[in-house]
């Protein structure tokens, strides 16, 4: 084998694990949106070469969507929603939610910080407030490494 057999071996490898880690998520919802455009093609009473024609792509293509084996970008998915007329939530709604309470609150708070950041005027106020942020951190770390 090559050297650069062996490259392409490994870097085979690191891609899948790193894959497999958010796949089970990914996978759960692209399969839930197919199956939302499943239900709403079929309440409109379209086939799913009516279905593919409306979005401008193939009966394959459209099969695959609704299976959630190929995933659907941003823009495929406005003009599905679109040839369905129903807003792009329609195909999230019933969605069973992620444990992520926690990181959604620490992310609530990190916005206000920096959206009230953004609104202090003084620059001055604005390289206190950095500084401290830095300490603080810096002294929350010192304190684990002496726990």
């Amino acid at each position: 084998m090559t050297v650069h057999g062996k490259v392409r071996k490994h870097v085979k490898v690191v891609s899948n694990s790193s894959k497999s880690e958010e796949e089970p998520l990914t996978r759960h919802i692209d399969v839930h949106v197919g199956n939302r455009i499943r239900e709403r093609r079929i309440l409109m009473g379209y086939t799913q070469q009516q279905m593919a024609n409306l979005i401008g792509v193939t009966y394959q293509q459209a099969h695959k969507y609704e299976r959630g084996i190929n995933r659907i970008s941003a823009g495929r998915l406005y003009s599905i929603a679109s040839a369905l007329n129903v807003p792009i939530n329609y195909f999230f709604d019933n969605l069973q939610a992620t444990d992520t309470a926690e990181t959604s609150t620490r992310q609530r708070m990190c916005l206000e910080m920096a959206r009230n950041f953004a609104q202090i005027k003084n620059e001055k106020y604005q390289d206190a407030l950095s500084h401290l942020a830095r300490a603080l951190s810096q002294h929350t770390e010192d304190t684990k490494e002496k726990v």
